[in-house]
């Protein structure tokens, strides 16, 4: 089996080791997004444009790879504070439908650039 790198413009691009997404047969495997501007690479403020930023930058990738967030199979949400959980539930509806992915939601005491939320996915195509 082959990979296959996705990357698009649309999304922050890598600020490390690691690509944006990597295609694995029909399986395509989101890195971590957090709540960059794609355009400015700088965070965005507060935790609800957070939150829709991380779920813009998923949806980017995810198109890129040729499919959508409703394509996403498993979501894991790193929370530096587990109350913005509803928060997180009102966003997701708005980008997905039912039947929705299986999903983690963790707390954690802290994520890359003071980022307050972060998720990556796991999407299968076709």
């Amino acid at each position: 089996m082959t990979r296959k790198i996705v990357s698009t413009s649309d999304a922050p691009a890598a600020i490390g080791t690691y690509s944006q997404a990597v295609q694995a047969g029909n399986t395509v495997y989101l890195s971590g997004q957090i709540g960059l501007d794609p355009a400015t690479m700088q965070m965005v403020e507060g935790i609800d444009a957070q939150i829709v930023r991380v779920f813009d930058n998923l949806k980017a990738v995810a198109t890129a790879a040729g499919g959508s967030l409703n394509d996403v199979v498993k979501f894991n949400i790193y929370l530096t504070d587990l109350s913005n959980f509803g928060k997180v539930n009102e966003t997701m509806a708005q980008y997905l439908r039912e039947p929705y992915p299986a999903r983690a939601a963790v707390g954690v005491k802290e994520l890359p650039r003071g980022a307050l939320v972060e998720a990556d996915a796991v999407l299968v195509l076709g």
